[in-house]
């Protein structure tokens, strides 16, 4: 007595992979965020207008120009998003370097700079 509910003896279709034949991608969302994000020698808008011109060559049909076109656009995008990313820390790291520097040449400088007074002075006599 079998009381569940009907079951089936198919398995699952299993997944295919994307077929050589599938529309390339045009990274516009990822062109739109570096771009709002203004970052270094404007790649985000270079990015932006290379997505732009994947996905009119996508809705018109010319698959090989949209995947050249989407090419440079991820290109593009993996620069500016780097840029981004590694330049604020290399900026970062310039200026924790220079109060770390300041900061010793402080340190050793302290005996140079210091004028002790005394009661007494053998010059002025």
């Amino acid at each position: 007595m079998d009381t569940s509910y009907p079951r089936e003896d198919e398995w699952p279709p299993k997944r295919r992979p994307p077929s050589a034949a599938s529309p390339p991608r045009d990274h516009l969302v990822w062109a739109i965020f570096n771009t709002l994000y203004m970052n270094f020698c404007c790649l985000g808008f270079v990015a932006l207008a290379f997505a732009v011109k994947a996905r009119d060559r996508k809705v018109s049909g010319d698959v090989e120009a949209a995947r050249h076109f989407s090419s440079k656009a991820r290109c593009y995008n993996a620069l500016a998003t780097a840029g981004s990313v590694v330049l604020p820390l290399l900026l970062i790291a310039l200026v924790v370097t220079g109060v770390i520097h300041l900061s010793k040449l402080a340190q050793e400088s302290v005996g140079f700079f210091t004028y002790q007074f005394s009661g007494t002075d053998d010059e002025d006599q």
